[in-house]
């Protein structure tokens, strides 16, 4: 168990600089589009929250599948599924919504996999089933993270109605950092190997 803290905390720390990448770009995209109308950033928003959810879903089962000498695909769907929504839905739209919240914003919560169901619940089979017949973890773990990124960014930029001050772009950068590091790391590495025996599990990510 101390084992596992440890690596824990070192994939943590590893995964922080681009993170911070990440959530840079997010700022970015926050001047640029923050003076959009509230319906075309929505629809970005339900373009890159399932984007994201079909990579984190390849990740997440592909640590899975690689890490077990389990074949079942329900087993495979099973963590997939739950790892790449649970965390998905933490990721872009709960630790937003506290952000908002806490910043002052018109805040609304958007839940993909309920709101947008006929969207993000098939993103999140399609990854499953690409990563039972090919799992992989290089490319979509770095992607993960941008998309992710920019998924946390626009559910904000919803909320900012157009009104963006220093204030608000200085406390967006923090929550989006919060939004991506912690839940992208457990969806990706801690999420699915915690079901792979200790022997078993190499607590590293390509990428």
């Amino acid at each position: 168990m101390r084992k596992r803290f440890t690596n824990i905390l070192r994939e943590l720390k590893a995964h922080a600089p681009f993170t911070l990448f990440g959530a840079s770009t997010g700022v970015i995209l926050v001047l640029l589009f923050g003076n959009l109308e509230h319906e075309t950033i929505e629809r970005l928003f339900y373009i890159f929250h399932p984007t994201h959810v079909i990579l984190s879903a390849i990740v997440t089962a592909s640590m899975f599948k690689l890490h077990t000498r389990k074949t079942n695909f329900f087993a495979v769907l099973v963590i997939g599924y739950i790892g790449s929504i649970g965390i998905a839905t933490v990721s872009d739209s709960l630790i937003p919504y506290i952000g908002e919240v806490l910043l002052g914003m018109q805040a609304h919560c958007h839940i993909g996999f309920i709101e947008g169901w006929y969207i993000v619940n098939p993103a999140a089979l399609l990854g499953v089933l690409i990563a039972y017949f090919r799992p992989r973890t290089k490319f979509p773990h770095a992607g993960h993270v941008l998309l992710s990124t920019w998924a946390s960014s626009f559910h904000m930029i919803m909320a900012m109605a157009g009104e963006i001050s220093v204030g608000t772009i200085a406390g967006s950068f923090v929550f989006l950092f919060l939004a991506v590091w912690l839940p992208c790391c457990v969806s990706d590495i801690i999420f699915p190997l915690l079901f792979v025996k200790s022997s078993m599990a190499r607590w590293q990510i390509d990428g």
